[in-house]
């Protein structure tokens, strides 16, 4: 088992409350880091087994740094996903009012999170950015800001209070965290999976989205996310990053993903992994597993 997680710290991150909800983190030592890459680089250099990191919002949608990281960067593996509700507090030194606060600090990620309250609330209060919600809270504390944007169990960590809470503009907004480990075996399928990939498109051309998107239709794939990025190689240079129902070891997944090699320039494999919401896929009517090898079966008798 994982004995060792790197998180984006310092303690008191949302990143941190997800890791926590792992069946084995509480007795694991857990290495806050400054920032999604310093953890993950832990995690390929071998000083970590495990890393948590934010991947998407429901509200404000995928964080770059960590698509681009894993899209691009040394390969590393998803093997769990978590889901987190999230919602803020105003935390400041005690005694402040909201009339004294003048700036207000939170990773990007949370401000447009908390936009209208803010502007209802604190309508003269400055955003500074921080590289995460805890080194906001941090940052007040020390006197740098005035109050931050974080979750309401970091107040006690720096010696704040919460001057409001359940703060948000969206209600019922989740956090998708992922676990990731060093390229291996993917976990078992369990029937309730989701398979992340990355496309590289072979060049700009008419029709390049769907060629793969072909891929996907045919077998009856379900597709959650699709996202483009700039691969950074030039203007027009796209890859697409793929979360699709279904684990690699059943036959209509493997299939697509033969089928994405053989049209796109590269194709990485992400991971394969059980579902947080443990949503089942519904198989159309000739893409079951069986359903391919009765296939298979009939050509290998007709080829005799």
């Amino acid at each position: 088992m994982p004995d060792r997680y790197a998180y984006l710290g310092p303690e008191g991150t949302f990143t941190e409350a997800a890791l926590l909800t792992l069946p084995n983190a509480a007795a694991a030592e857990r290495f806050a880091f400054p920032t999604v890459p310093a953890a993950l680089d832990a995690l390929r250099s071998g000083t970590v087994d495990r890393a948590v990191v934010a991947l998407e919002n429901s509200v404000e949608g995928s964080v770059p740094t960590t698509l681009d990281e894993l899209a691009t960067g040394e390969p590393l593996q998803v093997v769990s996903e978590i889901h987190l509700p999230v919602e803020f507090a105003l935390l400041v030194r005690p005694g402040t009012r909201l009339d004294d606060i003048k700036t207000v600090a939170s990773h990007p990620h949370a401000q447009p999170q908390c936009r209208r309250w803010l502007s209802a609330h604190v309508p003269h209060a400055e955003w500074r950015a921080a590289t995460s919600n805890a080194e906001a809270a941090q940052h007040v504390a020390d006197g740098l800001y005035d109050a931050a944007l974080a979750g309401s169990f970091a107040a006690a960590r720096y010696g704040l209070e919460a001057l409001a809470s359940e703060i948000h503009d969206v209600e019922g907004a989740v956090t998708r965290f992922v676990e990731l480990a060093r390229p291996g075996r993917p976990p078992e399928r369990t029937g309730a999976d989701k398979t992340t990939a990355v496309a590289f498109i072979r060049d700009d051309h008419a029709g390049a989205l769907l060629e793969i998107l072909q891929e996907f239709f045919v077998r009856g794939i379900n597709l959650t996310l699709i996202q483009s990025r700039p691969t950074g190689a030039g203007l027009g240079s796209y890859l697409f990053w793929m979360d699709f129902e279904g684990h690699i070891s059943d036959a209509r997944v493997g299939e697509a993903l033969m089928g994405l090699r053989r049209v796109c320039a590269d194709l990485r494999f992400v991971g394969s992994y059980a579902r947080a919401d443990g949503t089942a896929p519904h198989s159309r009517r000739g893409t079951a597993d069986a359903d391919f090898a009765e296939a298979a079966a009939w050509l290998d008798e007709l080829r005799g």
